[in-house]
């Protein structure tokens, strides 16, 4: 077996630094999408169903979100993030205006960076819901 490093860098990357987990974050976060099914079918990117589990499994087993049964639905589940999920909002904030200073980002999705650079924590408490 191969000694990891233990750079907080790499042990980050090693949970969140594929390009699918911080997506699933940001659309639970920003976008209300809290059921898998939301997930799967209302993301831009388009997710498969098999890299939605591998990455859902993943961040409940690494405590950045949570998940509850759905009331209203008994195999339905709902997923919230974390105070460790929400912690990463400042990364998510400054991933967003990187890219919106350097990379042609459209007009309709470069709202929420301009948004989150001008006032970020204001449009995370409206979404404080999340939070299991």
């Amino acid at each position: 077996m191969n000694e990891r490093s233990g750079c907080p860098i790499n042990l980050t990357l090693e949970v969140v630094g594929d390009k699918w987990s911080l997506l699933i974050i940001r659309d639970i976060m920003f976008g209300n999408r809290r059921h898998y099914r939301d997930l799967l079918t209302k993301s831009d990117e388009g997710i498969s169903s098999n890299i939605l589990a591998d990455r859902l499994k993943m961040l409940l087993e690494q405590g950045i979100i949570t998940r509850e049964d759905d009331p209203s639905h008994k195999q339905k589940g709902i997923y919230s993030l974390t105070e460790q999920g929400i912690e990463l909002l400042p990364i998510l904030a400054q991933m967003s205006a990187w890219g919106f200073k350097y990379l042609p980002v459209s007009e309709e999705l470069g709202i929420r960076a301009q948004l989150l650079r001008d006032g970020g924590t204001e449009i995370f408490s409206r979404h404080a819901g999340m939070l299991s």
